[in-house]
């Protein structure tokens, strides 16, 4: 969080995309410059690539701020930087590691109500939105591991 395309305005991407010019079936152009279309396990060796040549960015403010840690700037200046560099508001990060945190709960056979009381969820309509909205399943579908692929992984650690 808070790795960026330096190209390409994050929040542009949220709940969307961008379409790279130039791209054919083996390459595509970022940055001004022409990079191979990576297969699965080239993937790692892309991104570093990126980094060096500069075009991922990372805010080191964003994980000061993730961290727990509290920055010499001003309120506004966190939410800006953070939103500039994720797309996101910190509420709404939040949001989703909660919700997040309801799934692996729900997934693992945890009540109901114990997550909708544990992760301080109005109600369970309230779980029930933010399920939808985040997750893209229900509570009954997470328990039973119905409703296909899920679109996060439900052990993977979260970082930064």
């Amino acid at each position: 969080m808070g790795t960026s395309l330096r190209a390409v305005p994050t929040p542009a991407l949220v709940d969307g995309g961008a379409e790279l010019p130039g791209t054919t079936r083996g390459t595509f152009r970022l940055d001004g410059v022409r990079w191979e279309t990576p297969g699965p396990d080239d993937a790692e060796a892309l991104v570093d690539r990126l980094v060096r040549s500069g075009a991922v960015i990372r805010d080191p403010l964003v994980t000061e701020v993730r961290r727990g840690h509290r920055p010499a700037v001003s309120e506004r200046t966190v939410e800006r930087r953070f939103r500039a560099a994720t797309g996101l508001t910190q509420g709404a990060v939040r949001q989703i590691e909660r919700a997040r945190e309801g799934s692996a709960l729900l997934a693992a056979g945890a009540p109901i109500a114990d997550v909708v009381s544990g992760l301080d969820y109005f109600d369970e309509p309230h779980l029930a939105r933010a399920l939808r909205r985040y997750v893209g399943r229900t509570a009954r579908q997470l328990r039973e591991g119905t409703g296909g692929v899920i679109a996060l992984s439900l052990d993977q650690l979260t970082t930064s």
